[in-house]
This record gives C-alpha cells, structure tokens and sequence, in this order.
C-alpha cells in the first residue's frame, strides 16, 4: 500500500488526472450499463405479463362460448319432452320401437351430430329394457363407461381422455316418469375443443386446464411436447397470477364450468430478447471508455475551467423520463454533444408518441370494422322471413318463436343505447320469460304485473332479463320439492323510485350464498354486472338485494331512482 501511495505521488499531474478521470467516469457508466439491462428485462417480462393475460383472457372466452354451446347441445337432449317419453314407455311390438327410433330418437342424435364437427358420437343409456338397443345412438345402462351412481340429477359431468382424443359429457335425462333411468352422453373431438391453446404462440409456452373440483388435469400442452402432458410437468401456480423462478404464469377461472386455465411461458425465452440490448449497452460502455480516454488525454492541460463549466452545465440538468433541458452556447464537442443528446430525446419522444397514436388508430380501426360486421337489420329480416315461412306453413309455435326472438334482440339491441324505456325493457323481459317457456314446453308458470304509470320512466338496458335467466336456470330448473314451478316478476313505484322484483319457487339456497351472491368471492357474473351498473349509474344507494331460503325459492329486489326519458 505504501509503494502504490508513493507510486501515485511521483506521477504527473496529468496521468494523475487522466486516472482520475478513467476511474471516476468508468464506474458509473459500468453501473449505468448494468442497469439498463436489468430494467429492460424487467420491462420485457412485464410486457410479457400483460400479453399473457390478455391472450389468456381472449382464449378463456373463446372456450367459454364452447363449453356453453356444448351444455346447450346436452340440454336441449335432456329438457326434450318428446325424447323423455320415446325413452320410457314400455314397448311391445317392434313397430312401435321403429317409429320411436325413426321419429324422434334418431333425428335429435344426428341433427347434433350433423350440426357440429367436434360432437363424434352421442348416445342415449337407458335401463328400459323394453327398448332394444340401436347402434350407439341407444344401449343399455350397464355398457356405460361410468357408475350411474356417480352423476348428479341433471348435472352434466365432465371426462377428459386424451389419449382416446375424446373430452366426454354426461347428464341424467330429466323425467317425470320415475320407472326407468336415462343418461345422455355426448363424445367431443379432445384436439376441436381446445384448438385454440395450440397455436397460441410461436416460441416456448404451456396451457393447462385444471378441474377444480378434484384437481385433475382437463387439457395440458406444453410447445416442447404434445398436448395431455401430466401435471407435475406444469409449474406450480399458487395464486391467480404468478411468477415462478422459471416461468411467468397467469391463471384464470371460466364462468361455464369449475375449470381453471393456466398460460405460462419460460423466463428465459422472455429474456433472450434482451442479449441483443446487452452487445449494444456493452458496445456503448466500451465506446464511452475510449471517448473518456481520448478526451481526458486531450484535455488534462486545460481541464479545470471546462470541466468546471461542464459540471456546473450537468448540475443545472433536471432529470426527467426522457426530458432534458440543455443551454449551452458552445460550438465545441461539449455542445455540440448536448445538442445531439437533446435532438435524440426529442425525435426518440416524437418516435413514441408516434407509434402510441398508431396503434391507438389501428384499434379503433379493428373495433369499427368488427362492430361493421354485426348487422341488426339482417337478423331482423332473416327473423321476419323465418315469421313468414312458418305462417305459410300453419307452424304457429314457429311463428311465435320468430316473433318473440324479433323482439327480444331489437329491444336488447336499443338501437345502441345504454338506456331506455321501463315499456321496452319489460317488452323485452316478457319476450325472454315467453321463450323461455316454450324452451322448458311449458314446465313452469309465470305471472307477470306492472303498474302502468312507470312505463315511461327510464332504466339501464338489460337489467330485468339477466335476473329472470338467473331465477329460471338456478332456480326453476333445479327444483326438487313437489308443486308447479313458479316465476313472478312485478314492477311498481315507491315514492321517487322504481321497485321491481323477480320472485321463484325454486331450489334457492344458503344463507352463506345469499351474503357472498353480490360480491367478488360469487360466480353469480351476471347479477354482479347488473348490481354494479346500477350503482356506477344511479349510486351506491341503489341495486339488487336478495331474500332466499333453500327449498322454498328466492326473490331478488332491484331498485332505480324515478326518472323521466330524457330522450325517445
């Protein structure tokens, strides 16, 4: 230590300051330079986050509306009324089993199987021994593939088999005879159903579909392998959105059934794309080097006065994100470098703003062109020809359906508006309860009443029709007590406001279920999005509040303030 103090001593006051200066400006710019790649890592792992999240959330409704369209293929089997009887009556010729075959079975197996490309094979079991079996499309109970034990009345239960390419549904067939059992079953192309997880990105990336019911795996793909991996070859997730030290994950639950899906891709292919940002910060850092050494080489005979003038110039720099403001009158290297670094923020500010206000443009160019694509007017006048074509046909179930349909889109619609008239609203509502009815063939009774006087209020659209949905489907439709189904729905005004309520004589359910149905920790989505339109709108003051108890039915209470249309 002593012989490199001595060392430093006798050296010139230049190499003195050009050592100075390599050591002093080297440091912070090797600091500099780590920390510009740290932060766009980390900026390119955020970015990935956000893309994550966004193609999960667009990929979970993609297979939401799929898994929605399949219980709707499964429920319009086993809610069909003429099916229900072709299945247990006793037969005892084989004329009859032939025409129950020809007439009615048959025709709804294929119609569904004719109608969509991932549904490969449905079959109805059934333990009426009367009824011969029919090739796959009707056989006995005892070939079924699961217990009848294990599945719930009507409730449709879900099998994932991926190496028989096969995603299977079944569901007890609902009945009012008591004699025999019956259970559709519903076989769906595996690959068809979750198509869309494959070609979701071109690199490294996994998709797992957990049931969370009993934590088995539905669907795993992982683009190293193939599509079923096992799940201890998936990353941990132990929240809905994760970071893992390998992997980014996000996760999110579906609305149509207890299924959580996971997307995760590894952090190290998110961060390759930072290796060509760390050759140009180190090209940078060597460059700042050199400059350093020749200008400090050059400058030691004449350093303190501008060097003095350069860091009193440095002093005066505000830092701001990409905002610098230099004065500087010099026309040597120092300005004209000040000048250079303040053109470059400037074009690189311009460059970015550039680019945000085009991207913005091209969303708002992709919206219009897909808002241009829906047409009310067509489904209007496809509805109208349906109308006229069953009239012509003396088919007055038809006719009506066409009609009720015409008017439940038309007034859902509003002509694009948020808000409208309590008249169209309980237009609308009365043609969703009707239709509803001749969907269940007229399994439940409904009374409707309203006062008058409050039609030419006004009211958020579509506020009604979610809780009727929600009274028939979780209510009417889960029934087990004796007695004829029942849906009320009532309006009237209270004062300055307007008061309706949709009441059902229905399963209802637990007084836990009733506090959590408003709140996040619920699946209810649609009286959630109804209770928080009202109160965004109206104010907190304002929404739905339910009375329920378990067997004896629910009534739920929407509240409005009394306001007249603004405008027709």
């Amino acid at each position: 230590m002593q012989r490199l103090k001595k060392w430093y001593k006798n050296l010139k006051f230049r190499n003195k300051v050009l050592l100075s200066h390599l050591l002093v400006s080297l440091v912070p710019v090797i600091v500099l330079g780590i920390f510009c790649y740290i932060q766009c890592r980390n900026l390119l792992i955020q970015r990935e986050e956000e893309m994550l999240s966004e193609t999960l959330n667009q990929n979970v409704t993609v297979l939401n509306g799929n898994v929605n369209l399949y219980t709707n293929y499964m429920n319009s089997l086993i809610w069909n009324n003429t099916l229900q009887q072709a299945v247990n009556d006793n037969y005892t010729s084989n004329v009859e089993m032939y025409i129950a075959y020809r007439d009615v079975i048959d025709p709804a197996i294929l119609n569904m199987e004719s109608m969509d490309s991932a549904v490969t094979r449905v079959t109805i079991y059934s333990t009426n021994d009367t009824l011969y079996p029919h090739g796959e499309n009707f056989l006995p109970a005892d070939e079924m593939a699961v217990d009848m034990e294990e599945l719930q009345d009507y409730h449709i239960h879900w099998y994932a088999d991926p190496d028989s390419n096969s995603l299977d549904m079944y569901c007890k067939v609902y009945s009012d005879y008591k004699e025999y059992q019956n259970v559709v079953y519903i076989s769906l192309d595996y690959e068809k159903v979750f198509s869309n997880f494959t070609t979701l990105f071109t690199g490294d990336y996994g998709v797992g579909v957990t049931d969370m019911n009993d934590g088995s795996t539905v669907f795993s793909f992982d683009m190293n392998g193939a599509s079923g991996q096992t799940e201890d070859e998936m990353p941990e997730d132990e929240g809905n959105e994760t970071e893992t030290d390998k992997y980014v994950v996000k996760s999110r639950q579906m609305s149509s059934v207890d299924w959580e899906v996971s997307l995760y891709r590894p952090i190290d292919i998110i961060s390759a794309s930072a290796r060509s940002i760390t050759i140009l910060v180190a090209l940078v850092v060597l460059v700042c080097c050199g400059m350093i050494a020749v200008l400090s080489m050059v400058l030691t005979r004449s350093v303190s006065r501008p060097i003095s003038d350069l860091v009193s110039n440095i002093d005066r720099i505000e830092l701001d994100r990409l905002s610098v403001e230099v004065v500087n009158e010099s026309q040597d290297e120092i300005g004209h470098l000040f000048s250079s670094f303040k053109n470059m923020v400037d074009r690189l500010n311009a460059m970015i703003n550039e680019v945000y206000q085009s991207r913005i443009k091209q969303q708002e160019y992709e919206m219009k062109a897909l808002q241009a694509q829906i047409n009310p007017h067509f489904l209007y006048n496809s509805l109208s020809l349906i109308n006229w074509k069953a009239i012509l046909a003396d088919q007055t179930e038809i006719s009506e359906m066409a009609q009720l349909l015409s008017t439940f889109y038309r007034t859902t619609l509003n002509r694009g508006k948020n808000v409208t008239t309590v008249q169209r609203e309980w237009d609308n509502t009365s043609s969703y309860v009707k239709i509803q009815q001749m969907l269940h063939s007229g399994k439940f009774e409904a009374v409707l009443d309203i006062d008058e006087n409050i039609l030419g209020f006004e009211i958020l659209n579509l506020l009604l029709q979610p809780l009727v949905e929600n009274a028939v489907v979780h209510g009417l439709d889960h029934k087990v007590t004796e007695g004829r189904k029942k849906l009320e729905i009532h309006g009237r005004e209270e004062q300055d406001e307007l008061v309706f309520t949709v009441s059902d004589n229905g399963c209802g359910m637990t007084e836990e279920t009733r506090k959590n149905l408003l709140t996040m920790e619920s699946k209810g989505y649609g009286v959630q999005n109804v209770h928080h339109r009202i109160q965004l709108y109206y104010g907190e003051k304002y929404g739905l509040q339910y009375e329920s108890k378990v067997n004896e039915g629910t009534t739920v209470t929407l509240r409005i303030p009394k306001i007249e249309i603004r405008e027709e």
